[in-house]
């Protein structure tokens, strides 16, 4: 399997990367990344405040994916996830949900062993998931902390090993990259950080023939989720709501009525992350009725 080694980090989505790669489709590749942090974090001496920013959220890539046109859809297959030890956690003043409460900032070096992350004298359950996962937008370079309809900094803990993301392309070659992993997140993020750990994901990426959106989508072993970020989160949620209602009238054949109701009845809108400079909400349905629905993104 082809790796992309984290030395090939980049900072903002941008149509004027140059690809670390090129390949053709469908591929399987496996992605070093580095952590949130760039590496800077070496101890709880190392607090937010003396970090340089610059280097805050990098992504490895990018990769030109051959054949691939704007309007086309990718299906980024998440294979395995393999994270390093430690986790880094941070809180500062100002930082997140509870930010305005904090009044020193901390860093908590977080071991990772045989499933668990060590968090004080508590034994936390991994759940590996990937925060940035995007492709270069058609306009303005947009910074690998900011989620769009590109994808980016989604922080969304759907984005998993087993999972699969599909992501509306922009430009020719799409220019995929990744980074940003979490070896255990909570939905929100609400304290900025998850635990932030370097590792490597491994992936097959192909092309989704047929397909549109004009947002990421991610499909699981039991749910479908219609993703969107906005400059707030009710702004994100009703995108991601709509876009759900769209695909269940598109390819299931529901009327607007049909779709909402069955959207209330079994859907779930839900939170993805509320700290960065855009909100990530997401409408999930359960994939098995998508699939009694003949809706081909549940198979």
């Amino acid at each position: 399997m082809r790796r992309i080694s984290s030395k090939h980090s980049l900072y903002s989505m941008d149509k004027a990367n140059s690809p670390v790669t090129r390949v053709e489709l469908p591929i399987q590749l496996t992605f070093e990344t580095l952590d949130c942090f760039g590496g800077q974090v070496k101890g709880a001496e190392d607090t937010l405040e003396t970090l340089d920013f610059s280097r805050v959220n990098p992504a490895t890539g990018p990769v030109y994916l051959e054949g691939v046109k704007p309007g086309d859809v990718i299906a980024v297959h998440v294979r395995d996830i393999r994270v390093k030890s430690p986790g880094v956690m941070i809180a500062a003043p100002g930082a997140g949900v509870l930010g305005e409460l904090v009044t020193k900032s901390e860093t908590l070096m977080i071991p990772i062993e045989k499933g668990i992350a060590r968090f004080k004298d508590l034994e936390l359950p991994l759940n590996p998931m990937i925060g940035v996962i995007g492709v270069a937008p058609a306009g303005e370079p947009i910074s690998c902390g900011t989620p769009d309809c590109h994808g980016g900094n989604m922080d969304t803990t759907l984005i998993k090993s087993g999972s699969t993301l599909y992501l509306p392309v922009q430009i020719d070659g799409a220019l995929l990259a990744m980074g940003d992993l979490h070896a255990a997140m909570g939905d929100g993020e609400i304290m900025v950080s998850g635990v932030e750990v370097a590792g490597e994901v491994d992936v097959t990426i192909e092309i989704a023939v047929g397909k549109k959106l004009a947002n990421p989508l991610v499909v699981t072993e039991d749910k479908v989720a219609t993703l969107a970020s906005a400059d707030t989160l009710d702004q994100a949620v009703a995108i991601a709501t709509r876009e759900m209602a769209q695909l269940l009238q598109g390819e299931a054949g529901l009327s607007i009525n049909e779709a909402g109701m069955l959207m209330s009845a079994c859907g779930n809108a839900e939170i993805s992350q509320v700290v960065d400079p855009l909100k990530t909400a997401r409408f999930v349905m359960p994939r098995d009725i998508l699939k009694k629905l003949g809706v081909t993104y549940a198979f």
